[in-house]
């Protein structure tokens, strides 16, 4: 099994992009506009399951297959965006923990 990291993902990313000219087209509205598709897409597949089949959801290896994929697209296009606009996406997501842990604090503690 091959080491992950974003950093590396992010590279792949780019360079895939690099090689088929596409980084005109990569601009921070259009990378926006591509992830909010591309997680609306991931909605359609649950918008009619109940509460009890969205749990199931990965059961059926077809579903699975499209949940995976469509979730893959969505960590793309935010990888692709947050290299544009220079965001440290791990960094982000580790300060914005801190300040919903402060403004939600756990009830009943201190």
């Amino acid at each position: 099994m091959k080491e992950l990291d974003v950093a590396h993902l992010q590279r792949r990313l780019a360079d895939f992009a690099a090689a088929r000219d596409w980084q005109p087209y990569h601009t921070p509205k259009n990378l926006a506009t591509a992830l909010s598709v591309e997680a609306s897409e991931l909605v359609e597949i649950f918008q009619w399951l109940t509460p009890q089949e969205s749990e199931r959801v990965m059961d059926d290896p077809d579903t699975a297959h499209r949940v995976t994929d469509e979730v893959a697209d969505v960590l793309a296009y935010l990888l692709q965006l947050c290299e544009v606009l220079d965001i440290d996406a791990l960094a982000a997501l580790d300060a914005k923990i801190d300040r919903n842990e402060k403004r939600f604090p756990v009830p009943g503690a201190g």
